[in-house]
């Protein structure tokens, strides 16, 4: 891994007995997030930088409900363990919501 910060998340989640595919998931997240930010270090950013990386992700990538929950997971977890700055309750942007099953006529 070339980023020292993201080798320093990853051994914190490592001693944290994290599962290897949810610290694969968050350092991926955590690194999109970054390079969105133009290479901005997280601590010099906050709940605005994330309102506006979660829209990017529903409205330019069509993510998942899902996929979008597991960034906001990372990046809560980035903020709450690592910068110590947690996030947050209020956070606005766009959710996705999963479409409702209607039956078949």
């Amino acid at each position: 891994m070339k980023s020292l910060f993201l080798s320093m998340i990853k051994d914190h989640m490592y001693s944290k007995r994290y599962a290897k595919s949810t610290i694969e998931a968050f350092l991926f997240w955590i690194a999109a997030y970054i390079r969105f930010n133009n290479m901005q270090h997280p601590s010099s950013m906050g709940d605005t930088q994330v309102e506006l990386y979660l829209n990017h992700l529903v409205n330019s990538q069509n993510v998942a409900q899902g996929t979008q929950a597991q960034a906001l997971n990372a990046l809560s977890f980035l903020y709450k363990e690592i910068i110590k700055c947690p996030l947050s309750l209020s956070l606005n942007f766009v959710k996705v919501y999963a479409e409702e099953n209607y039956p078949l006529c």
